[in-house]
């Protein structure tokens, strides 16, 4: 007789048991849902897209504006106006003739290779960016010497029809300063 009533007993908790477990895998189910939504709609994750977006376009635009082969300069050229914006642009199409002149006289292939990069600041709703840039750049006369320079560029970059272009470019300051 026991038997039968321990065995009446667990047979009425087992629908008890069964409503816990679906009410906790319930339970589950909707905070990861909820997690799951809150990441894909997290402002931090398209921030984060579009710094490595103006990154990788101030690094291409870096090295392009330190690439340039006497052979091809005209394409060089068309290349560092296509990569810049504002001031800088103007700058460079309104010295174009004269600077190609300049590389073809010299005989001069310059090829740049970028080493490291970071975006210093994002200002995403602005269109504003600014880039640090490490690069290699290479000088090959036309006697076939090679000269290797490791420089810091910092770049400022604006977007413009949904790319980012520099606006402005420089050396940046190498080494620290002391007060004596």
């Amino acid at each position: 007789m026991k038997r039968v009533a321990r065995a009446l007993a667990a047979a009425r908790s087992l629908p008890a048991l069964a409503l816990a477990l679906a009410l906790i895998a319930g339970g589950f189910a909707v905070w990861t849902g909820w997690d799951w939504y809150a990441a894909a709609h997290d402002d931090s994750a398209e921030y984060a897209a579009q710094r490595d977006v103006a990154l990788a376009a101030g690094e291409q635009a870096v090295q392009n504006l330190n690439t340039l082969d006497h052979r091809d300069v005209e394409r060089g050229l068309d290349l560092w106006e296509s990569a810049t914006t504002g001031d800088l642009h103007d700058q460079l199409a309104s010295g174009r003739e004269e600077f190609a002149a300049q590389v073809q006289t010299a005989k001069t292939v310059t090829t740049a290779r970028v080493l490291s990069g970071a975006v210093t600041e994002l200002d995403d709703r602005a269109g504003r960016a600014r880039v640090l840039v490490a690069l290699r750049v290479t000088v090959k006369a036309s006697d076939g010497q090679r000269t290797d320079k490791d420089s810091r560029m910092l770049g400022e970059l604006t977007r413009t029809g949904g790319r980012w272009k520099l606006s402005a470019l420089g050396q940046a300051p190498v080494g620290g300063t002391s007060a004596g």
